[in-house]
Parts: structure tokens; C-alpha cells; sequence
């Protein structure tokens, strides 16, 4: 079976890399264009190029997928079967129509809830108990097509989106092995969504990390983990940027206004929520390291009854 991958950040490289491991016969490998990257500004490639070149696989970088001359580019490659994780665009219904097998995608989520660009992050943000991976045959909605398989798993309450981004990986590329076996058996299943079940997870941006104290310890605890490693949970301590990494939901309360800083020690900084009061453990200053409170405090001090935000 000749599959054209379809691919953009890491999350898809172990994809991939399953789909190279398996021995299909990989036709070419299409990623978003080169982007400058660090300070620099030098052109960076995607990790799903950088992995087809080392394989010697063909890459194409449309800056337009829809565009009619790399249609029929995909035309003449003739694949039996496109799959899709992660790309970046979405794709038009001159290109799904193209593979006899149709053109299926690896889905982070328990379709169809978290439909959308970012549902490794708001499964942890608003606090859900498990997940998953959702293979589908793509329609021209957005992650509205019949699912193939799905792999679900019980999430902990400790996790963060970059923990749980490298879990999906590993399951990902499991779940899509298995669905490639199926389709070229010619017994994969098709399951319509209920779409009535539908939650969408809009893309992360950095305005979201902005912690409010007047929300529940654990709505806070799940926010930190949710957006960690990027854009990161973030407050302001006496008219600085603090960027908050690490925090655990301790079970004792406080009347002071959330936000109050009630106490720091080796275990960290103390804060009133709405409701318990929440640790932070792992913090970042302006200009300095991200750090253990304990070790942040051998050398700064944190005043008590200063209300962060």
C-alpha cells in the first residue's frame, strides 16, 4: 500500500517513524514550510522533515495544500492511503478524494469530545479523569469523520501537557499501526461521531496561563499542568512575572483574600484560593532559572501577605 504521510511537529514523528518501523512503502512525506526559529532567526525544519530526510524520503512544503498545482502534484503520486497527524492546514475535498483508502488522521482525544487544535491541553485544564487517541477518515469537517479505532487511558492529577504530549506519541503511532493492519485487511471498522457529544479545544495562546486566584485550588493546580511546558502558568509578585510550574492542592483553607501569600518554606509558597490553599513547589523569576522554591529561597526572599496578580 503507498502511503503519503502528512505531518508537521514532534507529535507526529512517532508516526512516522511506526509507519518507516513497519516497512510501508512511503511514497512522500508533505510538512509545513521551513520557519525562522531562536534568536537567530535561522530557518529551522519541522521534525517531521528532518526525520523523512534522514530516511531519504521525498518532502513536499506547500505553503498551500488547496493550491490546484500541489493537487495535482498528489494526484500524480497516486496514494492508496494519506495519513494525516498534526499537519497544520486543513485539507480541501480535492486532496481527501484522492487516496482509493481515503485519507485517515491520529486524533489526540476521545472523539468527539475536544475536537480541534490543542486537546492535550484542555483535557488537563478542565480536569477530565482519562483520554485517548481517535483514528478517523477524515470529512471536510473539523475532526468530524467516522472513527476507526480509539485508545483510551485514565489520566492522573499530577500529568502535564508535555508529559501527556509524549504519552500520545507513543500511543498514537500504536493505535495508527493498528489501524493501517485493518484497513489493508479491508476490515477497518467506521463509527459515526455523535455529534451532539462534541467539545471543541481552541488553539493555546499566552493570555491563558494568566492564573486567577479566585478560582479553586484544583481549577489552579489544573491550569499549571495544563499549560506546561508552553505558554506556561504565570502571576505577578510585586510587579514581576512569576511563572508558576510545579503546585499541589494541600487540604487546609484560608479566609485571606485568594491570591494572599500565607506562607514559604523549603516546601514551597502557600496560597489562598477560592477555596484550599494551593503550593507552588516549582517557580521562575525574570532572569532567572525555573527552580524548586527551596532552592529559590537560599538566596531570595518571598514576603508573606503579598497578594499575587
Amino acid at each position: 500500500m503507498r502511503i503519503l504521510f502528512m505531518g508537521t511537529p514532534d507529535i507526529a514523528v512517532g508516526c512516522l517513524q511506526k509507519i518507516i518501523d513497519e516497512k510501508h512503502d512511503i511514497i512522500g512525506v508533505v510538512t509545513q514550510p521551513d520557519k525562522p526559529v531562536g534568536r537567530g532567526k535561522k530557518l529551522g525544519m519541522p521534525p517531521v522533515k528532518e526525520l523523512a530526510l534522514k530516511y531519504d524520503i521525498d518532502v513536499y512544503q506547500p505553503v498551500k495544500a488547496r493550491d490546484e498545482e500541489f493537487v495535482n502534484i498528489l494526484k500524480e503520486l497516486n496514494p492508496d492511503l494519506i495519513v494525516v497527524v498534526a499537519f497544520g492546514q486543513i485539507l480541501p475535498k480535492s486532496i481527501l478524494d484522492i487516496p482509493k483508502f481515503g485519507c485517515v488522521n491520529v486524533h489526540v482525544s476521545l472523539l468527539p469530545k475536544y475536537r480541534g487544535a490543542a486537546p492535550i491541553n484542555w483535557v488537563i485544564i478542565n480536569g477530565e479523569e482519562k483520554t485517548g487517541v481517535t483514528t478517523m477518515y477524515m470529512d471536510e469537517g473539523l475532526d468530524t469523520g467516522d472513527m476507526i479505532l480509539t485508545s483510551e487511558f485514565d489520566l492522573d492529577d499530577e500529568i502535564t501537557a508535555g508529559e501527556l504530549h509524549d504519552k500520545m506519541m507513543e500511543i498514537g503511532a500504536q493505535t495508527l499501526k493498528e489501524t493501517i493492519d485493518l484497513i489493508e485487511k479491508g476490515c477497518a471498522p467506521r463509527i459515526a461521531q455523535n455529534h451532539d457529544e462534541f467539545s471543541y479545544a481552541p488553539m493555546m495562546n499566552k493570555s491563558l496561563g494568566n492564573i486567577d486566584w479566585n478560582k479553586s485550588a484544583r481549577e489552579i493546580h489544573n491550569l499549571v499542568r495544563g499549560v506546561n511546558p508552553w505558554p506556561s502558568a504565570y502571576t505577578t509578585y510585586n510587579d514581576a512575572t512569576m511563572k508558576v510550574w510545579k503546585t499541589k492542592v494541600l487540604s487546609e483553607s484560608s479566609t485571606k483574600a485568594p491570591g494572599t501569600i500565607l506562607k514559604v518554606d523549603k516546601e514551597g509558597i502557600r496560597v489562598s484560593s477560592k477555596d484550599n490553599v494551593i503550593l507552588i513547589k516549582e517557580m521562575q523569576m525574570p532572569g532567572k532559572k525555573r527552580v524548586l522554591v527551596s532552592e529559590y529561597i537560599k538566596g531570595n526572599s518571598i514576603e508573606t501577605d503579598i497578594v499575587l496578580g
